[in-house]
């Protein structure tokens, strides 16, 4: 069983740059599809961006697509978040999340999550 751990958040102004890792342990991450979701107060959990096992093809949302950049070191047994370009509506708790079977854009679809980390984007 997989843990995952979030780190980076923080706090930057409006057109900054952050980069979120999630580092895995108690499981190889190159068996899993990797996914990351931030919730923001009030609102449902959503996918921002993911990576898959096989090739490392992406996915983004719309939101994200463009400033975001999804990227893993399976030797390291980590996955990194690239934000740039942030907006005040990016703030958010964001999650790392994983899965064996395949990459999915429903939170309800994964079993391993991390504890989340905060980024908040001051206007």
């Amino acid at each position: 069983q997989v843990q995952l751990v979030e780190s980076g958040g923080g706090l930057v102004q409006t057109g900054g740059s952050l980069r979120l890792s999630c580092a895995a342990s108690g499981g190889t991450l190159s068996r899993y599809n990797m996914g990351w979701f931030r919730q923001a107060p009030g609102k449902e959990r959503e996918f921002i961006a993911g990576i898959s096992k096989a090739y490392g093809t992406t996915s983004y949302a719309d939101s994200v697509k463009g400033r975001f950049t999804v990227s893993r070191d399976n030797a390291k047994n980590a996955v990194y978040l690239q934000m740039n370009s942030l907006k005040p509506e990016d703030t958010a708790v964001y999650y790392c999340t994983a899965d064996e079977a395949w990459l999915s854009r429903s939170p309800g679809h994964y079993d391993y999550w991390g504890q989340g980390t905060q980024v908040t984007v001051s206007s």
